[in-house]
């Protein structure tokens, strides 16, 4: 253990280590308190992934975040530390500036359940969170995407909005408020916080109750009521978040600083599409004037992340440029086993193989917006200007699963990829919507699709003979194949003139009176044993062998005389360092949102979720089960993403259609670990919300402890307040309970005399002994305001007794201050303020207008 940071031994099973800031020094925070954040301070949160702990090496992300409310000094702090740290760690981290409520991608994904921001500073932050603690009343906005935060609140209706989440925390009951305009995936990871809160800070033994429907929740509005107050205004809209999409980041700059002298001097070297050789060595990134809360990673050589990867058209890292892998290359010259592509998904989804190509085809032309059956005979046969579907269906772990090829020729119209969707969305329906569908432009089919038709795909510019309706064959067509296998090869007509030859491949040329097979000088054996085996199916015409240099004058005439064609290799198959991407997709509010998940897990799809998977060579949209209502729109999100990607990716990338609990290996092979059970196993939100309903505590004993809460929290020494006594007083008579504990709380507004309504008290006994208890216990402690919002500041500063609203104790004028009122005008909260000194309280009252 290093003991300047405290750090473990690399035999640590823990990922995460989070430091605060005290003094300039680096304090441990204990681990139940992770994902608590103090406004007030800066924090230093290193990440180290476990399964790469023992790699020298190994990529590490070190962040310095900073609270809101942590002052100017919080800039410059983190220099001298974070080097130290780094050096410490072996100079191989990527350091990350975080700001409150602007966090980057990868550092909320350390936080499944949530971040959580908490008022304070140094006092309070040395307790972190403090376990089985049940006199508490907060209230925690809960907002966000993928990963959620909560930000306590003023305790008011004030703080209530239409479309967001809210937690009312007290103690020993948390009621979680789902706003009338909140999505259904809002509600669930709300309560899965809320289910995170309970069993880290109460040791689960809170009760956790839901407000989906005010009118149907009418005793946990009661309860609510007794705390808030009277809501008497209606509820407003909620502020947009300010989210970055990972859409927003298309725009790509690339700078490079260097300082002469005692100037910095900035030098712009290219923009979007990146390519790497424009890094060097004496490189660096710093900020550029920028919104103060702009993000900033640095990184040094071979310590990049995989965001800044994918910056760049093509990437190729340092451990992988000794290596020769090729893809498919030599992991399919021996036969591909099935057996291994369904034990190991990890290698299907490198192969981009679902199995060995080995099940049952069923192939439709798309044509006057219906599906045409093609004969067997002719399935390989595509056409440049149609639109097919071709649905493949195999067995893995005992059960059918099906693939669904959309495949669009280059020259197909508009209309007639429309009506390939649609002729997709029918299939898929009448196969109860299990199907997995992949989207293929012509040129860029997968090796599976390739695979299916065992080297046999034929592809014409003019119709072929089970399509062609009366259009009589060209008279001289060339093909060129392209290919070494049965798995990766297809034939694609071209123009029939020499400028299309190319010295490194095969051609076949087809007249009426010829066949001629050309060779050229560069292509390999391979090439030439697969396109013997494509010949016989393109011409019945006896074949003719020609090699490059040797064609006779017959050869050239068909093509229209000799003209130059390329000579030059084609470059070997792109092998790329980059990693695959996860990211949320929502366009709730408008345009779509893409927000990154680092370090992804199956944990990470819920069933309300539409999430993107960039695996590089093709784009997957997973679909919760409860997002069809996306569905339409799952595609043209895959297509926005490559559309707008910084590395000017290729718009015929493949994009797979992928739906909850149907998922391929292609894509469960992404993941470290996959169930394919815990759909079944995974309770739903409406069946989580229902478990909560267990034992529920009557009205009458929430609402003893919120009075029993507000009485102990009233500023005094040794006796409650005026209003309390007077409550006490006058509960000897039950008939008048209600006008006595009436006055326990100031008036708010005009409609509000009391926090507890008339309904609850009527239903609950509270006993003199209940008030007694209360009134006898310690005043020490921070006190809040009673009500909801607290009275305005212009009835109580500077106001003689006599002119104070009815109910209002003169020896505690403050104490009826909104929480915010009276940070604004005492310059700290109320428990800072009732912690203190007693002659310093009365000083500062009698300064402020409240003596």
């Amino acid at each position: 253990m290093d003991p300047r940071w405290g750090l473990p031994n690399t035999e640590s099973h823990r990922d995460l280590h989070i430091w605060i800031i005290e003094n300039l020094q680096m304090v441990p925070v204990p681990e139940p308190a992770y994902g608590n954040f103090f406004e007030k301070h800066c924090y230093v949160v290193l990440h180290v992934p476990q399964r790469l702990k023992a790699t020298p090496g190994a990529p590490k992300d070190l962040h310095y975040w900073i609270g809101k409310m942590a002052g100017a000094g919080a800039e410059g702090a983190p220099g001298s530390l974070l080097q130290q740290l780094n050096e410490a760690l072996g100079g191989a981290a990527v350091q990350h500036r975080e700001v409150q409520g602007h966090e980057s991608a990868c550092f909320r994904s350390y936080f499944r359940s949530g971040i959580i921001y908490r008022k304070g500073g140094l006092a309070s932050a040395r307790k972190h969170v403090e376990t089985n603690v049940y006199n508490i009343q907060r209230l925690l906005r809960i907002r966000g995407g993928k990963h959620v935060s909560a930000t306590e609140v003023e305790l008011s209706w004030h703080s209530f909005n239409k479309s967001d989440v809210f937690l009312l925390d007290l103690g020993r009951m948390m009621i979680q408020w789902n706003g009338p305009k909140a999505s259904a995936a809002k509600k669930a990871r709300g309560l899965f916080l809320t289910h995170s809160l309970r069993d880290r800070e109460r040791g689960g033994r809170a009760q956790v109750s839901v407000v989906d429907d005010e009118a149907e929740a009418t005793d946990l509005m009661e309860i609510m009521e007794a705390v808030l107050g009277h809501r008497v205004r209606n509820l407003h809209a909620a502020m947009p978040s300010k989210r970055m999409s990972e859409l927003q980041k298309a725009n790509v700059h690339l700078y490079q600083i260097c300082q002469k002298s005692k100037d910095l001097v900035v030098q712009e070297l290219s923009t979007c599409p990146l390519t790497q050789d424009l890094l060097q060595e004496e490189s660096f990134i710093q900020a550029k004037g920028y919104p103060s809360y702009t993000s900033v990673e640095v990184m040094d050589d071979g310590a990049e992340s995989a965001g800044f990867k994918q910056l760049f058209r093509s990437w190729s890292g340092q451990q992988r440029k000794n290596k020769n892998l090729s893809g498919m290359g030599k992991l399919l010259q021996v036969k591909l086993d099935v057996g291994k592509l369904h034990s190991q998904p990890e290698l299907a989804a490198q192969l981009r193989m679902v199995d060995d190509a080995s099940g049952s085809v069923q192939v439709w032309c798309v044509q006057d917006s219906c599906r045409r059956p093609v004969d067997p005979k002719r399935h390989g046969q595509l056409c440049a200007d149609c639109c097919y579907l071709v649905l493949y269906t195999y067995r893995r772990m005992g059960l059918t699963q099906h693939v669904l090829y959309l495949w669009q020729g280059l020259q197909a119209t508009a209309h007639e990829i429309s009506a390939l969707r649609a002729n997709a969305e029918e299939l898929d329906l009448w196969y109860r919507e299990a199907l997995v569908q992949e989207h293929v432009t012509m040129g860029s089919e997968p090796p599976h699709f390739l695979a299916i038709f065992q080297g046999q795909l034929m592809i014409f510019q003019g119709r072929p003979s089970h399509s062609r309706k009366g259009h009589p064959a060209p008279a001289v067509s060339l093909f060129h194949i392209q290919g070494t296998d049965s798995y990766n090869t297809r034939t694609v007509e071209v123009p029939a003139r020499a400028s299309a030859l190319n010295s490194n491949d095969v051609f076949l040329l087809v007249t009426a009176n010829l066949c001629n097979l050309w060779f050229g000088k560069g292509c390999s054996g391979d090439q030439r044993e697969m396109a013997r085996t494509v010949v016989t199916i393109i011409s019945r015409e006896d074949m003719e062998i020609v090699l490059e240099g040797q064609e006779p004058p017959d050869f050239w005439e068909a093509l229209g005389g000799q003209a130059p064609y390329s000579s030059n290799k084609r470059p070997p198959e792109d092998v790329c360092d980059f990693q695959p991407r996860l990211f949320e997709c929502s366009c709730q509010a408008g345009p779509l949102v893409l927000t990154e998940v680092v370090f992804f897990s199956q944990e990470d799809l819920d069933e309300y979720d539409v999430m993107l998977l960039d695996a590089w060579q093709e784009i997957f949209l997973w679909m919760g089960a409860a997002a069809s209502e996306w569905k339409q729109k799952a595609v043209a999100w895959g297509q926005e993403y490559l559309k707008t990607h910084p590395a000017g990716r290729s718009l015929a990338t493949p994009i797979v259609l992928v739906k909850q609990g149907h998922e391929p290996p292609t894509f469960t092979g992404w993941f470290c670990s996959w169930d394919p059970y815990k759909w079944s196993s995974t309770q739903s939100y409406k069946e989580v919300v229902e478990g909560d309903l267990g034992a529920v505590s009557t009205i009458s004993e929430i609402t003893a402890e919120i009075v029993n809460f507000q009485l102990s929290r009233w500023p005094g020494n040794d006796r409650a307040g005026p209003l309390a006594l007077r409550a006490l007083k006058s509960s000897e008579d039950s008939s008048e309970s209600w006008s006595s504990l009436s006055e326990l709380g100031p008036r708010v507004g005009t409609g509000s005399r009391s926090t507890i309504s008339r309904s609850t008290i009527s239903r609950s006994t509270i006993s003199r002994s209940t008030i007694s208890s209360a009134s006898s216990s310690s005043y020490q402690s921070s006190p809040r305001s009673l009500g909801s919002g607290g009275l305005p500041q212009e009835q109580l500063r500077h106001r003689a007794a006599k002119d104070l609203p009815e109910g209002v104790d003169p020896a505690h004028k403050e104490a009826y201050l909104s929480d915010s009122d009276f940070q604004d005008i005492f310059g700290k909260s109320k428990e800072e303020f009732y912690s203190m000194a007693k002659w310093r309280q009365q000083q500062e009252k009698q300064q402020l207008g409240f003596f």
